[in-house]
């Protein structure tokens, strides 16, 4: 097994935010289940920034239709972070 880097961000839209995770085509056959590695990865992503701050830099920051990338986590099948490089968002330059 090798491990896969899963982009991920935050969609805006007009009723809520939503986390996106972008899967990678060639993704390990060792991910069986999308909503288990989905969950995992909004996990490994909360654990390391502050989701209350993020969430309202967004929300009052950001306009519908903005899809805003938090970085990237690279995992394991069996569910263990191997690398992550993540930043939470900047107010976009006006």
């Amino acid at each position: 097994m090798c491990a896969d880097t899963f982009g991920v961000g935050i969609r805006v839209t007009d009723k809520e935010l939503q986390f996106v995770v972008h899967v990678p085509s060639d993704i390990d056959s060792g991910w069986t289940d999308p909503e288990a590695f989905q969950s995992l990865v909004a996990d490994v992503v909360w654990d390391r920034l502050d989701q209350q701050r993020v969430l309202e830099t967004l929300a009052n920051e950001f306009e519908t239709g903005d899809t805003v990338s938090l970085g990237t986590v690279t995992l394991d099948p069996d569910g263990s972070v191997t690398e992550c490089d993540l930043d939470p968002p900047d107010s976009p330059a006006n």
